[in-house]
């Protein structure tokens, strides 16, 4: 499954290989524009109004009907045998309900997609001006894992949502994403919901992902999408409370 907003360019490189790795494969077109050429057997479902991340995903889950499925950013290009890297993995460990491959971004860097669950002092840094002075991928390795390179999978608090691999029976145990997030916050809340349900999450770093990190909130910080960012962040914590503890 891909959610596409306006990213028709991106879906042109990142469909072909995608769809020969997959059983099926919805593309969500958010809004007008989000598709063009597609390859034969990728079904389109347009959406008559904007839907948010989570939304779309969830109407992803429903119009597909495999044991896994993947959730994939439109830019994000697995190599080969990334997918069945991912399911002979999930496949093997009954209570792993979310799996993420290693993240490669487009110059060759690693991309943080393992995290640990934020707390309220790290995401003071990351999400004010104090992180001009104190920049997070300097100051804040625990919470990137930026110290960790392993070899073989290892489990995650979360993964970065740009691409996933979920266990179908995990996602309606958890009654799928929590739809009241419009962007950012959402893999969190899943991944949340998921270790509080019993269902483990992994990184498995022999399967690889082209993905660029735009990393559009960390560059500006007035923007729509950081007003979105915060009302994900203050979504969380009124859900899980407890956290507020983590400092």
């Amino acid at each position: 499954m891909v959610i596409s907003h306006g990213d028709a360019d991106e879906l042109a490189t990142s469909l072909p290989v995608l769809a020969t790795q997959v059983d099926e494969l919805v593309v969500i077109a958010n809004v007008p524009g989000s598709v063009g050429d597609i390859p034969d057997g990728v079904r389109v479902l347009a959406n008559a109004e904007p839907q948010g991340f989570a939304a779309n995903a969830n109407r992803g889950f429903a119009e597909t009907s495999g044991e896994f499925v993947v959730l994939s950013n439109p830019d994000a290009v697995p190599e080969t045998s990334a997918v069945e890297t991912l399911r002979a993995f999930v496949e093997s460990y009954t209570r792993c309900g979310i799996a993420g491959p290693r993240m490669i971004g487009i110059d060759g860097e690693v991309v943080p997609s393992r995290r640990r669950f934020p707390t309220v002092r790290g995401t003071l840094v990351r999400r004010t001006p104090i992180r001009r002075v104190r920049p997070p991928l300097e100051t804040q390795h625990d919470h990137y894992n930026l110290d960790e390179y392993p070899r073989e999978p290892v489990q995650a608090d979360w993964l970065l949502g740009g691409f996933l691999f979920l266990r179908r029976a995990a996602v309606d145990d958890l009654g799928g994403f929590d739809a009241g997030f419009r962007l950012y916050g959402e893999d969190i809340d899943l991944c949340y919901r998921a270790a509080k349900a019993g269902w483990e999450r992994w990184y498995v770093p022999a399967a690889v992902v082209r993905h660029e990190w735009k990393r559009e909130t960390d560059v500006r910080f007035f923007t729509r999408r950081t007003l979105w960012h915060w009302r994900g962040i203050a979504r969380f914590v009124r859900k899980h409370p407890e956290t507020l503890a983590r400092l």
